[in-house]
């Protein structure tokens, strides 16, 4: 259900943000329309409590109380068709992973927006990275990625892995990895990060590549090990579990962001005072540490950083998804 903040919660937050040293600028435009926030996932997922994080302390600005819609379906790509298709007035942003806007051009033959064309970024709010587990279904003595990549070679019928979605960005680390490593690696896809998680708990897949906040809840139990993780460095989250590069594979590398965004053709000036708004509320120490609480950290990046970003991804992955030979039609 929508989440609407009525005008004293938003004074309560604007007493937080001054308290922490921070100061709220009024957007340029007026009304009392709210601001719809996007977001293509169901509750309680990890873009969506991002996005009510970051909506508890915008709501009550000057274009009026902000209301998180979920449009989940299609992996994020119907609630980005309705963010496209808003008015270009600064009421409508979107929050959303990056993989919808930076694998899927090269992924689908047919998609309803261009990533570059129907958006404009406004801000980066948090990265996190994948990891590599193995579960019940591996051999004990496999203990790093080294020895994950002579067991696949050596068990070819077996060399599994999940992750949760075809055409995800962890299916493509997979295909990095195997690439990296000269082995075959056989993707299974799921509807979700939990339903791989659980298949690799049971034992059904013996790996699966997921995002580092789907996998810390269960590390708990000793049942899953996790191998690697895809950071530049190592994770905030993992911090003794070295990175692919550290296990001999420096082009597995990968970190997914989070971002918001507007329609193309919403005024500058309304896009900068949002990233301002925005860069503030991530600086709230209770938003920093609900983020942590879905394996993801606070990270803001301007607008134009962010779209520097974008195309920078749209390039990288682009060259994953044509090597891998995978392509979806819908």
């Amino acid at each position: 259900m929508p989440v609407t903040l009525p005008r004293r919660r938003f004074l309560q937050n604007v007493t937080t943000l001054l308290a922490a040293g921070a100061s709220v600028p009024a957007l340029a435009q007026s009304g009392t329309r709210p601001l719809r926030v996007l977001v293509g996932y169901p509750p309680g997922g990890a873009t969506d409590v991002i996005a009510r994080l970051i909506a508890q302390h915008m709501g009550g600005s000057a274009v009026g109380p902000a209301v998180v819609e979920n449009r989940p379906g299609a992996s994020g790509r119907i609630a980005l068709d309705a963010a496209r298709r808003a008015e270009k007035d600064g009421s409508t942003i979107i929050v959303t992973p990056d993989f919808p806007l930076t694998i899927f051009p090269s992924l689908y033959r047919k998609l309803a927006y261009d990533a570059t064309a129907d958006f404009i970024p406004i801000s980066m709010v948090g990265t996190s990275e994948f990891a590599l587990c193995v579960g019940p279904g591996m051999p004990a003595q496999v203990a790093n990625v080294g020895q994950f990549v002579q067991w696949c070679r050596a068990n070819p019928r077996n060399a599994l892995y999940g992750s949760p979605a075809p055409g995800s960005s962890a299916h493509f680390v997979g295909t990095m990895l195997a690439r990296a490593a000269e082995t075959e690696l056989t993707h299974v896809s799921y509807k979700g990060g939990a339903q791989a998680v659980q298949d690799l708990l049971g034992g059904q897949v013996p790996a699966s590549i997921n995002p580092i906040g789907e996998i810390l809840p269960h590390l708990s139990g000793g049942r899953l090990r996790v191998l690697a993780t895809t950071g530049s460095a190592r994770s905030p989250f993992l911090p003794a579990v070295p990175t692919f590069r550290e296990s001999g594979y420096p082009n597995v590398v990968a970190q997914s962001w989070i971002g918001i965004f507007a329609p193309a053709g919403t005024p500058r000036a309304t896009v900068s005072e949002l990233d301002t708004v925005i860069a503030k509320v991530l600086q709230i120490s209770t938003v920093a540490a609900g983020f942590v609480n879905v394996g993801v950290s606070a990270a803001h990046a301007s607008s134009d950083r962010l779209a520097s970003i974008l195309k920078s991804d749209l390039r990288r992955w682009a060259s994953v998804v044509q090597a891998s030979g995978f392509s979806l039609e819908e």
